[in-house]
């Protein structure tokens, strides 16, 4: 089978995907005939991968920059969507030729996986393989930040910040679902009508406007005082600025630090203003929560089939322009989502 194999760290973006017949400096290595995992268990399954989505946290593993650190070689890697192809003999819920998504701690960046039926979530009929193995990590996380830890309600103002990403474009649907007031922040005038047409009721292009000026600009035209949930995955200097917009007893959901730099976020303001943070490492769940995630995969399903949540692809590569993929990731080119599909010479949608 294909697979892309992490050998040393490094940035994933920096060099051509090398491969068993072409060296390169690339951190990552394209192996034609890796071979097929085998079922380990009675209740395991094999996914032939048709899609595997590209998440921040698959970039900083390579780099060495994530919290978990596997030993090397790996292959890197988190949520899919494929077809079933054999079963163990004790698995009841899946056969052979069904339609499943899920999520791994590492190894979807190969065409085969194998993992046990309780991971696995059924898909309907048509639908679409690519979109669903793009839901579980980004939707995912938003999904249980806004549902599950800050109970996100129609009476509230969020503030979604790298709205034009991965999980940041989700936040923004999630929070229109939940009937909340929605603000997007994203770099770039080129996302304002995509932002836009996911329901955002306001978008800052901090390109060119000031976040605080515009944001207390819209407030104040529609009545608000202030903002009550504010979604970071960005960090750095936004999250000191988005702070002066927060509401007393707001929250403040602890996403991730795209932005490279964690931010310092004052504890005696937020002892005098009784505000809330959550930290968010939504892979943790599976260890500590795993109902939560399972419930909240289900939910987002069902969301996807009635049409209430949209799953944009912005680039879609095959697995030998992994480094194109994750340049894109990276450099911020990509509004929506960044995919990997096999049997399928994706070429970036620009």
């Amino acid at each position: 089978m294909e697979a892309l194999l992490c050998k040393k760290l490094g940035d994933p973006a920096s060099a051509s995907v090398g491969n068993e017949s072409e060296s390169s400096s690339s951190p990552i290595e394209v192996i034609r005939n890796y071979p097929i995992p085998q079922l380990n268990s009675p209740t395991a399954v094999r996914v032939k991968v048709k899609a595997t989505s590209l998440n921040y946290a698959n970039y900083l593993q390579i780099l060495g920059k994530y919290q978990e650190k596997p030993p090397l070689p790996f292959i890197p890697g988190s949520d899919y969507a494929g077809t079933v192809d054999a079963v163990g003999p004790a698995v009841t819920n899946f056969k052979v030729g069904d339609h499943v998504c899920s999520f791994a701690a590492l190894g979807s960046f190969a065409s085969f996986i194998v993992q046990d039926q309780s991971l696995l979530f059924g898909l309907p009929k048509g639908c679409d393989l690519v979109a669903a193995a793009a839901l579980p990590v980004a939707f995912g996380t938003s999904h249980v930040a806004l549902v599950h830890r800050a109970s996100l309600s129609s009476s509230q103002v969020l503030l979604v910040l790298g709205a034009a990403g991965g999980v940041g474009f989700s936040a923004v649907q999630i929070g229109k679902v939940c009937g909340a007031v929605v603000i997007a922040a994203a770099r770039g005038a080129e996302k304002v009508q995509f932002l836009k047409s996911l329901g955002a009721d306001h978008v800052v292009v901090l390109t060119s406007q000031n976040l605080t000026a515009s944001v207390k600009g819209f407030l104040k035209s529609r009545k608000l005082k202030g903002v009550d949930v504010l979604y970071d995955p960005v960090g750095g200097k936004l999250t000191k600025e988005s702070m002066k917009l927060l509401n007393w007893g707001a929250q403040i959901l602890v996403i991730g630090f795209a932005s490279g730099e964690i931010p310092v976020i004052p504890a005696n303001i937020t002892l005098v203003k009784n505000w809330t943070v959550h930290g968010l490492y939504w892979g943790s769940y599976s260890i500590h929560r795993p109902a939560v995630l399972e419930d909240s995969i289900q939910e987002l399903l069902s969301w996807m089939e009635k049409g209430l949540i949209t799953i944009h692809i912005s680039h879609t590569y095959s697995i030998s322009e992994a480094n194109l993929a994750f340049s894109a990731l990276r450099d911020r080119k990509a509004i929506g989502k960044v995919m990997i599909v096999f049997d399928d010479m994706g070429r970036p949608k620009l």
